[in-house]
């Protein structure tokens, strides 16, 4: 389970509003100043975000109150495959198809933008499956 903290911001019957702090993992590299990953880091870094999180052990927080939430890893995992490899593997078998089929490269080009394009549409579409399930959706663990 992948574990963050936060603070509840709202309380309603099933769920609870939590606040927490979009922090990088780039402050304890020891290659932050040569890395181009650093920088982008940076630019949400410290930024608030709430998020609705499911209580399904009817724990009861209070607004204020300093709560940790967690992830399933196999679901973590599976929604960054979708996120970053789906629409790339969709772009990158429909650019080899057009272009094994003997096309130009400018056509093999626009195709591998619409591959791309369609990954994502596929990814919307999964994804908006997928959120109906309970497993990829936040949980709240319990009160610190």
């Amino acid at each position: 389970m992948i574990e963050e903290n936060g603070r509840v911001v709202r309380v309603e019957s099933d769920f609870v509003w939590v606040e927490t702090i979009k922090q990088s993992a780039c402050s304890s590299c020891t290659a932050q100043k040569g890395c181009g990953q650093s920088l982008i880091a940076k630019i949400g870094d410290g930024k608030r975000m709430e998020i609705q999180v499911d209580n399904p052990h009817h724990i009861a927080a209070l607004v204020n109150d300093q709560v940790t939430l967690g992830v399933g890893e196999r679901s973590f995992l599976t929604a960054s495959f979708l996120v970053y490899l789906l629409p790339l593997i969709v772009m990158f078998i429909v650019a080899v198809s057009v272009q094994l089929s003997g096309f130009t490269e400018p056509t093999v080009i626009l195709s591998a933008l619409v591959g791309l394009a369609g990954g994502f549409l596929l990814t919307h579409y999964i994804s908006g499956r997928i959120s109906r399930n309970c497993s990829y959706r936040p949980v709240l663990l319990r009160k610190i």
